[in-house]
């Protein structure tokens, strides 16, 4: 943002400071894309010096217009091969997502981006540490959004600002007043709109005139005095009870460990590249710990919930998703992954399977069914029937004899115990036992409707203490506080009322059946 759009118009000084401190402006409007000036300016020659002897750094370089963005590209590319992109508001989303990505890559990635001042809003890079403004804009936010794009959650280590400047012109003005006059450059400077404010006027006019006497070291003292004046007024008007109970301390420690206990879990990772795989989501591994998914023409549905159709950039580690904006952090609630499980859920592809149980203490051609059947509640959210009666599961494993086994046969290692069978053997095996099979399902039927029950009774007997306690404790506030109303006690009334229905009349339904055939093969 230019001074005169804070300050209402254009103006004749404006105009000057503009040209004092940007002046490859001028090559550029008249020479176009053939503009020469990067082969004398000095700045140029201190960026080269500085790039090779930190190859092994990412460095963000920004600058206030696209066109002196370009130009130093190619004056990197072209005098010393060093590897670079560009970002600016003439690029498409995707074109800059291709940029940020191309220079987040530590393995043949771009060693430098360089940023119009769009780049300093919307987009972060703290994995790196190193910053070159190549110009200073006028406009002390915009100063603190350019250092943003480094100083983020995420960031380990201090960042180096560099600041190449002119000595004698407005450059140097301007870099002065904001290191001395605002500290903007080694602290935070939440109070340099206000000291801009009060003083853009006269830093203005020292722009235009390429002032570098008293009135200049005058600007800089009242500036400093001021911001060091606001700052104080800031600290004071601290809340202190609210920063000591904001730490988190000890709770804060075990959420955070909880966390990190989480993201080590690999059963998300694996899980999750197999519901892709169950599902027909392409995969495609390009390191760094991401993945990029797409539609396939085999998926089992015409549209994946979640998943854009261009595909998208995943990855299931935290510090490559803060550090790369352009790829998304998998976690048990993504939307990716719960629109999976739901589309799993709510297709029929899925609710039946045929294994093997490989196991020589039983004799070959034995016989068991499987069934999980699932006890739900129709009724609506807001009756908060999930906090007593969620939809539950119930898994029954009966032998050829009706005898249901589940209690003394834990799912996780029975099921790592069988192996499956392809599609041809599968229904071979079906048809050979079809009849045994439906009798097992009318006998697990009764089983089921057992355990609905006691389920039912559960839930019923924590729905009423808790909800009844809560009518009693407010009955009893009513004697002594006028405030409470008939009609709030009316409704804790209802809805024990209709949860009560809503949990009876509660159904149990077969949900997923797998046939199981003793194998010594």
């Amino acid at each position: 943002m230019r001074v005169a759009g804070m300050m209402g118009g254009t103006s004749s000084s404006e105009q000057k400071a503009v040209q004092n401190l940007y002046p490859e402006d001028i090559y550029q409007q008249f020479e176009g894309d053939s503009a020469s000036w990067w082969g004398f300016d000095p700045r140029i020659d201190w960026l080269l010096d500085y790039l090779k002897t930190h190859r092994r750094d990412k460095v963000l370089i920004i600058c206030s217009r696209a066109q002196t963005a370009l130009t130093l590209e190619q004056a990197l590319r072209e005098r010393e091969g060093i590897r670079g992109t560009v970002f600016h508001e003439g690029m498409s989303i995707v074109e800059r997502d291709k940029a940020a990505a191309y220079f987040a890559q530590e393995e043949g990635g771009a060693q430098v981006l360089i940023c119009s001042e769009i780049g300093s809003e919307g987009r972060n890079f703290q994995f790196a540490h190193q910053l070159v403004m190549f110009d200073l804009p006028m406009n002390p936010d915009l100063l603190e959004q350019r250092i943003g794009r480094l100083d983020r959650i995420g960031q380990r280590q201090d960042i180096a600002i560099h600041v190449p400047y002119l000595e004698g012109t407005a450059q140097t003005i301007l870099a002065r007043w904001y290191h001395e006059g605002l500290d903007a450059f080694e602290d935070t400077c939440p109070t340099g709109r206000a000291v801009f404010e009060q003083y853009g006027e006269t830093l203005l006019t020292l722009l235009a005139n390429n002032q570098h006497d008293d009135a200049l070291n005058t600007l800089i003292h009242d500036s400093a005095a001021m911001n060091q004046r606001l700052k104080a007024e800031m600290e004071q008007g601290r809340d202190k009870l609210l920063e000591m109970h904001s730490h988190g301390g000890e709770e804060a420690k075990q959420l955070a460990q909880t966390i990190a206990d989480q993201d080590g879990d690999t059963g998300l990772v694996t899980f999750t590249l197999g519901l892709f795989d169950t599902i027909g989501v392409n995969q495609d591994d390009k390191g760094e710990n991401a993945i990029v998914v797409k539609p396939s023409e085999q998926m089992m549905v015409p549209s994946y919930p979640g998943l854009p159709t261009d595909g998208c950039t995943l990855t299931f580690d935290r510090d490559t998703a803060l550090s790369r904006e352009d790829v998304q952090f998998v976690s048990w609630e993504h939307p990716i992954v719960r629109g999976g499980i739901d589309l799993l859920l709510s297709e029929n592809i899925g609710t039946t399977a045929v294994s093997l149980l490989k196991n020589k203490a039983l004799p070959v051609g034995t016989l068991f069914v499987e069934l999980i059947y699932t006890i739900d509640a129709q009724a609506p959210k807001s009756s908060g029937i999930h906090r007593f009666l969620p939809q539950t599961p119930v898994r029954l494993l009966l032998d050829a004899n009706g005898n249901d086994l589940s209690a003394n046969v834990e799912f996780e290692s029975f099921h790592r115990q069988l192996s499956p069978v392809n599609r041809h053997l599968g229904s071979k095996m079906v048809n050979s036992v079809q009849a045994q099979v439906h009798q097992l399902i009318e006998k697990s039927e009764p089983l089921a409707q057992k355990a609905l029950s006691e389920i039912q009774t559960a839930a019923h007997q924590e729905m009423d203490s808790e909800l009844n306690q809560a009518l009693a404790r407010l009955d009893a506030l009513k004697t002594v506080n006028p405030n409470i109303r008939d009609d709030e006690l009316d409704a804790l009334r209802d809805q024990i009322s209709t949860l009560s229905h809503h949990i009876q009349h509660a159904q149990v339904d077969l949900d997923a059946l797998r046939l199981i055939v003793v194998s010594h093969q």
